[in-house]
């Protein structure tokens, strides 16, 4: 009997060491680096930029989406100087013309640009060369998407395999998110096996890492990182100090996430969205198993980012004094 009750002690113990590895609680992240006088702006002179962007990095350009523009809706940039080198994407309702733009993501063999339009229900594609050289270069439509349920961002890896957030509307109105395996060429989707049991209205950003097989979702409204394989494994669930699992959008956590080199990097707010100043001024750096290492206090106010892995540096949308910044990341991680 006594032999038996040591079992059940061990495999309890096993159980619990096991679970630890995976559940991860970070009550306290108090490594804090202020970079406020580190960080550098980007003058955009040549073309006004309207107050929703979104920075993405893509070769040796900074291409910059415009959601507010009335006129042309993407912008690129070189990367070296911040110098204006084109624009494209008419907004209208004409045949090469885009509606409601959405995400933008990138074929680097190809160099392609796939640009979402949410109004057409369509993917577009642009030739980056072409737009460049050609200021009358007329897009193709690469693909059809659904109207109830369809990829509002994803990670382009080949025609037949992107990782995609999926948005399902609801009869009522509402949506449902969740990652999935998407084939451009069939439409088909593959749900990923795991979400998390006790979120009930899931409101997550992720990033995908091809060179590690792995994916993050970071959520905006619980304190919650989870890291999951592309074959949709859970690797890790890490609970920052606010977790709780309350269906509520009056705080938001997390705002956007990305892999840089090594590292993941995640802007994050933890404030009460009421409040004026509820914006995230700071970035958290994990490794790729999740565990804390630093955080990094901007003093501004980050709409998005991107990492641009050329330069190793983080480039930013603000909602600040200054529009667009950029910081190095070689002196911090």
């Amino acid at each position: 009997m006594r032999s038996y009750l040591y079992l059940l002690i061990i495999i309890s113990c096993w159980g619990c060491t096991q679970n630890s590895t995976i559940e991860k609680y970070q009550n306290k992240r108090a490594h804090i680096i202020n970079i406020h006088d580190k960080v550098k702006e980007i003058k955009i002179e040549d073309v006004l930029i309207g107050n929703i962007a979104v920075p993405y990095s893509f070769d040796k350009y900074l291409i910059i989406s415009d959601h507010r523009s009335y006129d042309k809706l993407i912008h690129v940039f070189d990367k070296k100087n911040f110098n204006h080198i084109t624009s494209f994407g008419y907004q209208g309702e004409g045949p090469s013309e885009i509606t409601v733009l959405g995400h933008l993501e990138f074929n680097e063999k190809k160099r392609e640009i796939y640009v979402a339009d949410h109004g057409k229900h369509c993917i577009l594609s642009y030739n980056l060369d072409s737009i460049i050289t050609n200021p009358n270069y007329t897009p193709l439509v690469k693909l059809k998407i659904r109207e109830r349920e369809f990829p509002d961002r994803f990670h382009y890896i080949n025609d037949s395999l992107s990782i995609a957030r999926i948005i399902s509307i609801n009869r009522n109105h509402t949506f449902n998110q969740s990652i999935a395996k998407w084939n451009m060429s069939t439409g088909e989707m593959s749900p990923m096996k795991y979400s998390h049991p006790n979120i009930e209205r899931k409101r997550a950003i992720f990033s995908v890492s091809l060179k590690d097989n792995i994916y993050v979702e970071c959520y905006r409204h619980h304190d919650l990182m989870t890291i999951c394989s592309l074959d949709g494994d859970l690797k890790y669930n890490i609970y920052g100090s606010k977790w709780d699992n309350k269906t509520s959008n009056r705080f938001l956590h997390y705002g956007g996430v990305s892999f840089a080199g090594d590292y993941i990097i995640a802007s994050y707010s933890g404030k009460d969205n009421t409040l004026e100043d509820y914006q995230p001024t700071c970035f958290i750096i994990f490794n790729k198993t999740g565990d804390y290492l630093k955080t990094i206090e901007t003093g501004y106010r980050i709409d998005d980012f991107c990492y641009d892995k050329d330069n190793n540096r983080i480039i930013m949308v603000l909602n600040d004094n200054i529009q667009f910044a950029y910081f190095d990341l070689n002196y911090i991680i």
